[in-house]
């Protein structure tokens, strides 16, 4: 997967355009961007939008719960469980044992993408997610409930970058991801209408690991997409550098038109066909 939209789940329009977008995953929102109130209602339409999934192609399906301190999750397994979701995102994790809670709540065999940053707390557990259990495919990073929790009035800086705890943030939730073995996955853009920014924000997090990122509008899906699609040129760099070690034999280094590779080299082109392979790119 490369893009995961969010949608409010209580909105069918909104709804209809995030499945028409073109994104991987479309995530039917229970959570923020639903009040409370409406909660009952978006339960319900997801549950449908689910069931009518099972007869259609089309991106994964998957839900944003609530968060296990919030006494709502179980409402949300509830309703949107019998419609067989095709994953769960969980808000505010503080570590590996709440995603087994919650992987344990579910039934214990669905996909979990948790949100690891989004208190102050929840960034000393960033290492703890080995303890998670199968169930965790991937790791995504917040700025915006934990910028509140902080107590700060802005996660970015005078020239618009992330300011330096939100910087951390997303260190410790890449490292995190990829020390538990699973997908790290980025922020929102909040700014949809800054597409250039979210460009360069998108080439940023590909260039340090991250394998995905969460968008909040259809008009981001495109250039997220684009930008964590290995291109054309990297595909057949690794295939160069994975057929010169095979007919190197037993080599520690190999050189291909004047450069060196060594075996850290290897295993990043071994990982971007992996990608590559199941994107479905030749």
């Amino acid at each position: 997967m490369r893009s995961l939209l969010f949608v409010p789940a209580d909105s069918g329009r909104k709804i209809a355009k995030a499945l028409a977008s073109g994104a991987d995953v479309v995530i039917l929102d229970l959570e923020d961007s639903v009040a409370p109130a409406a909660k009952p209602g978006a339960r319900k339409l997801a549950a449908e939008v689910l069931g009518a999934a099972r007869a259609t192609a089309g991106p994964l399906r998957y839900v944003r719960v609530n968060a296990l301190d919030t006494g709502l999750t179980g409402a949300d397994l509830d309703a949107v469980m019998p419609a067989r979701p095709d994953g769960l995102m969980q808000p505010k994790t503080q570590g590996g044992k709440d995603v087994a809670e919650l992987s344990r709540l579910a039934g214990g065999e669905i996909p979990i993408i948790a949100i690891v940053t989004e208190t102050a707390r929840a960034l000393f557990g960033c290492g703890s997610y080995d303890e998670a259990g199968p169930a965790l495919q991937g790791m995504a990073w917040g700025a915006e409930d934990l910028s509140n929790d902080l107590g700060a009035h802005s996660n970015r800086d005078a020239e618009g970058r992330l300011a330096e705890p939100y910087r951390l943030a997303r260190t410790l939730c890449l490292a995190g991801a990829r020390a538990t073995g699973v997908e790290p996955v980025d922020t929102v853009h909040v700014n949809f209408r800054d597409l250039v920014d979210l460009d360069a924000e998108c080439k940023a997090a590909v260039r340090d690991g991250f394998s995905a990122k969460m968008a909040i509008h259809p008009a981001q899906v495109e250039i997220i997409n684009r930008v964590f699609t290995p291109s054309p040129e990297a595909v057949a760099e690794a295939r160069a550098v994975v057929a010169a070690f095979a007919a190197a034999g037993d080599a520690g280094v190999v050189a291909i038109e004047g450069k060196m590779f060594d075996i850290p080299h290897l295993k990043r082109a071994e990982k971007l066909l992996k990608r590559a392979e199941a994107l479905g790119i030749g």
